[in-house]
């Protein structure tokens, strides 16, 4: 690191967890932010700030008045601008150190797949079931640690599926694909249903912090455990999550 690098990161390195090697690894680290909506806004301004050293931010959305309500790494001048473009001019406001890579069309699961191979973390801030669990399935193939949020009304939900480890339970063995069975896709989106604005930044900036101490191999991350908030009773459960042997994607029968 920069003399100047040193000095933005001085607060990281002072903290004995982190201290100038795990600084070093952000700064060498390359995250994968997929989405750069509600969940994406605060994930993409925490590991930019934070000095994650290479960010790729996929969105093929462009930014809507209604966004501005609780994506807050755009601004009204944003409005009609690609997401991960107006994403990538905020963070070259706030930390210029940082290679931004903007994706803005929708990518088929090869694009993916090159996408996650480049990445040492994937944050799912992506909106819909059918890109969940394509990032799953190429995470749990690839063998990369997802960073798995969700958030609609009040409530919101936070879990790691890290497939670097034998035990993790993946994404489809806690949610199975209903569609593989019934065809149907019965997901809740923010645009019809509505979303508390400071709960996307809540499992945002958790996201953001789980990210973070994979890429510093630090603390202990929330696989095998899903965070739920209920934000107007302000409560945070957590419950153990298994693997399903008889998962269709990572249960040991399909590895």
């Amino acid at each position: 690191m920069n003399d100047n690098q040193l000095l933005r990161y001085s607060r990281h390195i002072l903290l004995p967890q982190i201290s100038y090697e795990g600084q070093e690894k952000l700064v060498n680290s390359h995250a994968l932010i997929v989405g750069a909506g509600g969940l994406g806004s605060p994930v993409a301004l925490y590991l930019a700030a934070s000095g994650v050293g290479a960010l790729t931010i996929c969105d093929f959305d462009v930014v809507d008045l209604t966004n501005l309500q609780r994506q807050i790494i755009h601004t009204t001048q944003s409005v009609g601008i690609n997401k991960a473009v107006s994403a990538q001019q905020t963070i070259y406001e706030i930390n210029p150190e940082v290679a931004v890579k903007t994706i803005q069309q929708k990518s088929t699961e090869d694009e993916f797949a090159a996408l996650v191979a480049e990445a040492d973390v994937v944050i799912d801030c992506s909106d819909n079931f059918a890109t969940r669990y394509t990032l799953n399935r190429l995470c749990v193939k690839l063998k990369k640690p997802l960073v798995s949020g969700a958030a609609i009304g009040f409530e919101g939900q936070i879990t790691v599926y890290d497939m670097r480890s034998t035990t993790s339970p993946c994404y489809h063995c806690l949610f199975p694909d209903a569609s593989e069975t019934t065809g149907e896709d019965n997901e809740m989106r923010c645009a019809t249903n509505g979303v508390f604005a400071p709960l996307v930044g809540m499992i945002g900036t958790t996201q953001a912090a789980e990210a973070l101490k994979i890429l510093m191999s630090i603390g202990d991350s929330l696989q095998g455990r899903l965070l739920l908030l209920d934000a107007l009773s302000m409560e945070w459960r957590a419950i153990k999550l298994g693997k399903d042997p008889a998962c269709s994607v990572c249960g040991t029968a399909n590895l």
